[in-house]
């Protein structure tokens, strides 16, 4: 396993963690059975989130006895002080600990970054909690390539998360731009929500590109941990073939895969379309049913609102049939 700097925090972790949201699905026992064996292979790196229901208490129970392993990052939506200095604590209570090494921002909005940052802001709790030492480092993550690109110029942010995959590449001029800061690269939705099938292959795109610090593919079973451990012990540049097969991936996926590059908007009728998109991957893909529906009534215009104008399908870059995608999610969704 190669290990790396995650930027300036200066924390070791291995290039390949381990992302939380699929052991909602699960339960404590095949939790820990998983943490077990990642302290064997030397994964050392975890990512979970307020948000991922009971993925932090999972964790918690989990680690009992092997904490000291681990590097914990988690994250919360709070976007206030106050909401952030409960989140954290909360944080530390679920994973039984005094300690969390790197706390998130979890995906805001651009315009959420003048809230995060006021005087009375999620930015304030984020630095008083550090200098308490409830927590090491701060961090963001983000869906959108304007929130990625202004969190490359804020002093405070030291890692930064986005999606990067074999058909999800848009940030890579950011991902370099990372490398150059010095600010650590967290790779999210490596297989594209579960859309890439191909996992070993899907790791192995990610890898080669020397600016990711950390791909953190979700994990429920012990076989997928293996297949994900096994990707990154192979030699790093791509074959022939293999770069074959990624345009192949690229080709089956292209006309049916949005990649939340955010031109569709805005919608007529005010749908966040990316949103939507996302929000039904997890409800076919993870297997989140419940967690994915309650993520999806959060969104104040839905999918059935489509009035198939055809606005958004004009500006898409990649040509994506939207307006009969948005009907398939409001059938879905149920509305």
């Amino acid at each position: 396993m190669e290990y790396r700097e995650l930027g300036k925090t200066g924390l070791k972790i291995a290039r390949v963690g381990f992302g939380g949201i699929p052991i909602q699905r699960i339960d404590v026992e095949k939790t820990r059975a998983l943490m077990q064996e990642m302290v064997k292979k030397g994964v050392n790196y975890i990512d979970t989130a307020r948000g991922y229901t009971v993925s932090e208490q999972y964790l918690g129970e989990a680690l009992k006895g092997i904490r000291h392993h681990f590097v914990l990052a988690t994250k919360s939506m709070s976007r206030d002080k106050e909401g952030m200095l409960r989140d954290i604590d909360t944080s530390l209570a679920n994973l039984q600990t005094d300690f969390i090494e790197l706390y998130q921002l979890h995906n805001p909005k651009l315009e959420e970054l003048e809230r995060i940052y006021a005087p009375d802001g999620a930015m304030q709790a984020l630095i008083q909690a550090k200098q308490e030492g409830k927590i090491g480092h701060i961090g963001i993550t983000a869906h959108s390539l304007a929130v990625f690109e202004k969190a490359l110029e804020l002093e405070e942010i030291e890692t930064i998360m986005f999606p990067y995959n074999i058909v999800e590449n848009q940030g890579e001029e950011l991902i370099a731009r990372c490398k150059e800061k010095n600010i650590g690269f967290i790779c999210m939705k490596p297989l594209a929500g579960g859309a890439i099938e191909d996992g070993r292959l899907a790791m192995r795109y990610i890898l080669q590109n020397d600016a990711v610090t950390v791909v953190i593919p979700g994990m429920a079973e012990l076989a997928e941990l293996e297949q994900n451990v096994q990707a990154a012990e192979e030699p790093s540049k791509l074959t022939e073939k293999e770069v074959d097969a990624i345009q192949q991936v690229r080709q089956q996926l292209g006309q049916n895969f949005c990649r939340r590059c955010n031109y569709c908007a805005p919608c007529t009728v005010g749908i966040n379309i990316p949103s939507v998109f996302l929000f039904e991957g997890y409800l076919n893909r993870y297997g989140l049913e419940k967690w994915a529906k309650e993520r999806y009534a959060t969104l104040s215009v839905k999918a059935s609102a489509c009035v198939q104008c055809g606005v958004c399908e004009t500006r898409c870059p990649y040509e994506l049939p939207i307006r009969n995608m948005l009907k398939q999610a409001a059938e879905a969704f149920g509305e």
